[in-house]
């Protein structure tokens, strides 16, 4: 992120608390202390520490706080003569929040300055010192910045007892390299080549760039070794790359904090050597076959139960297909087009909300409460116009069909009935998180062409459409079938309205269903008179969106806690899944939203079931559950880290640290109790 985004994001945080006014004088969730090592004699230098001690969950930055933040500045008032020189930091920590790698502290760290005292300091003198100190102390939800006045004071003379405390600080800074490195900037990677002895081990090695709008932050580090030479590859800055003529950096060493201060010049990189540590990057299967993937996972959602709720919309356009072929075929064209250009649609909007940093995944929409909450209005408008309580020429279930309507449909259809993943279409929109845009972009039009193909099949195969009923009778009591399942997708959108946003937000969203099918009963009284909607009921359906538009969003709130299922189960978080591995316990964890119908239906059929509890309590199983219902972004980073796009994700964790296994996306009863047999 440039420099300059995060300064203005600095300034709303000053202007807010500009606002805020007593809220200035709250204490800092970051205390700061000045701290002089020992006493030092005239003209020489003596070590400062700025003790720095975060509260818990909170944490300060390095000298470049990496997509976000701000590292510390000092304002110092000094003896005459007296210098300070630059501040020198501890190794940091990764943070990733949202996206967004961050180079932080959350534990008590130094920032150590040397100070050169005045040549013709009298010994036996006390220096006061003191210091302004600026810095950004933050959570993973707000920052606020901080600020204290630093006081502190040095005796001049010959050193005696000394801090013992700068020990630990002064082994906890980068020690520096010794040899120089060498860096290129080819085309989008930044490659940097550091002299390493292959003897020293490395685990979770991290380049900290400090050199700033170089790098990508939060793009994966590929390390690689040729003999005593260490590869590091890294992906340019996605905003106003830099093209600097000299290169500092960081290399942690290990998960211990140890690390080395590189300085690197322009020069050769060697190609890469032997992997280190593999860059969960590009995917291994090729771009044919990740199509082929793709296209075999949008034909399948065509019977998957996430589609459920719109196969009415699709089972009338189908059987008004075998009116003729040209209208059958331009039908057949325009659904298609609408499925791509929906799939197409989501696909570009859920890679450019990744690209600005939102750990978003595949249904994203699904998970916002406005959303569900625009389309429980649409299925009481269609549920409505099913019942044939008004009639409207949209998607694809007015009396005649159009390609229009076919059109319409294919958006509706490619909306709502992508919210689960099933076979092969997991590792194709797991895959579009990682390729260029265009090959991405390709498998959501793969995906598309899928979800579409039974109906492009029919309306160009004379034998498939000759199968189908022809017009007549039947079709106003399908009709009314099919009005009662988009009936029970209104009630399944309230209820999701619910567990999103709580039980207020979906009493209001239903009460506006209400509203909306009064004023469409209203609207098919005048058309069967021969009469327009007319001003009234335009104005009413307007003031309704108005309402919507302005009631709802204050309205949502933290659902309740869902009750305990028949399989015990904690909630999913990397620490407990590291905690139950190190203790050799087997697991089984999934992931799953209330949104998913697939994951419902393998809920009921094999997850929550008395004989799968039975099992796993005999055998030990620790069960995480991860509900994507609402957007969690340490959720969609771990699903993304799988290789998975969406829910449903099911994986065992054998006892005693064994491999991890995934396991289908549709499960049976024997699936999980066979696990521990």
């Amino acid at each position: 992120m440039p420099r300059y985004l995060r300064l203005v994001a600095v300034l709303l945080h000053l202007c807010a608390l500009w606002l805020a006014g007593p809220a200035l004088a709250a204490p800092n969730h970051i205390s700061a202390e000045l701290i002089a090592e020992s006493a030092a004699q005239p003209g020489q230098t003596v070590m400062l520490a700025v003790r720095m001690t975060p509260e818990p969950g909170w944490h300060g930055y390095w000298q470049n706080p990496g997509d976000a933040g701000l590292g510390m500045t000092l304002d110092w008032t000094l003896p005459a003569g007296a210098k300070a020189g630059a501040l020198q930091y501890p190794v940091p920590d990764t943070l990733l929040i949202a996206g967004l790698m961050n180079h932080v502290y959350e534990h008590e760290y130094a920032v150590l300055v040397p100070l050169t005292l005045p040549a013709d300091a009298r010994p036996g003198a006390i220096l006061p010192i003191s210091a302004k100190a600026q810095w950004l102390a933050c959570t993973e939800q707000i920052c606020v910045p901080e600020s204290t006045q630093l006081t502190g004071s040095v005796m001049v003379g010959a050193p005696a007892a000394r801090d013992a405390r700068f020990d630990k600080w002064l082994a906890a800074l980068p020690a520096p390299l010794g040899s120089k490195a060498t860096f290129a900037l080819d085309g989008k990677r930044l490659r940097v080549a550091i002299p390493l002895p292959a003897s020293v081990k490395l685990e979770a090695p991290h380049l900290f760039i400090a050199t700033d709008r170089t790098a990508d932050y939060a793009a994966p580090q590929a390390f690689s070794r040729r003999g005593d030479m260490l590869i590091v590859e890294l992906d340019r800055a996605k905003f106003e790359p830099g093209s600097p003529t000299a290169l500092s950096a960081v290399l942690r060493l290990g998960k211990a904090g140890d690390g080395v201060w590189i300085d690197a010049a322009p020069g050769v990189v060697p190609p890469a050597g032997e992997p280190l540590v593999e860059a969960p990057a590009r995917p291994a299967v090729s771009l044919p076959m990740l199509l082929i993937s793709a296209l075999l996972g949008g034909l399948l959602l065509n019977v998957m139960p996430c589609v459920f709720p719109i196969l009415s919309l699709k089972a009338l356009s189908l059987a008004r297909a075998g009116e003729s072929e040209a209208q059958a075929r331009a039908e057949g064209l325009a659904y298609s087009a609408g499925v791509v250009l929906a799939c197409l649609a989501l696909g570009v909007l859920m890679l450019t909300l990744r690209a600005a940093g939102q750990e978003v995944g595949w249904a994203f929409q699904l998970q916002e409460p406005l959303v569900v909450a625009g389309l429980l209005l649409l299925a009481a408008a269609i549920t409505a116009n099913l019942f044939g309580v008004y009639e409207l020429s949209v998607p694809g279930f007015a009396a005649e069909g159009s390609p229009q309507g076919a059109f319409a449909t294919g958006l509706l259809a490619a909306f709502v009935a992508t919210p689960c993943t099933g076979p092969f279409m997991a590792a194709a929109m797991g895959a579009a998180l990682l390729l260029p845009t265009a090959q991405a972009l390709s498998l959501f039009a793969a995906l598309g062409l899928g979800l579409a193909l039974p109906f492009l099949a029919i309306a160009y195969v004379p034998a498939l459409r000759s199968r189908l009923p022809r017009p007549g009778a039947w079709m106003n009591r399908f009709r009314q079938a099919m009005a009662v399942l988009m009936g029970l997708t209104v009630a399944a959108l309230i209820w999701l309205s619910s567990r999103l946003a709580g039980s207020g937000f979906a009493f209001a969203a239903a009460l506006l269903a209400v509203i909306l099918v009064s004023v469409l009963v209203l609207l098919g009284r005048r058309q069967r008179h021969g009469l327009a909607g007319g001003r009234p009921v335009w104005a009413a359906l307007a003031g309704l969106v108005v309402i919507a538009a302005l009631g709802l969003p204050g309205m949502v709130r933290e659902p309740q806690a869902e009750a305990a299922g028949v399989l015990p189960s904690a909630p999913f978080s990397e620490a407990a899944l590291a905690k139950a591995r190190a203790e050799g316990k087997p697991v089984f964890a999934y992931f799953t939203a209330d949104w998913c119908l697939t994951c419902k239906v393998n809920e009921a059929a094999a997850i929550e079931r008395e004989d799968t509890r039975a099992a796993f309590e005999k055998a030990g199983v620790v069960v995480l559950r991860g509900d994507w219902t609402r957007r969690d972004p340490a959720i969609t980073r771990f699903l993304t880290a799988q290789g998975a796009a969406g829910v449903p994700l099911y994986l065992w964790y054998p006892a005693g640290g064994g491999a991890p296994q995934q396991l289908p996306q549709v499960l049976t009863p024997a699936t999980l109790a066979d696990l521990v047999k």
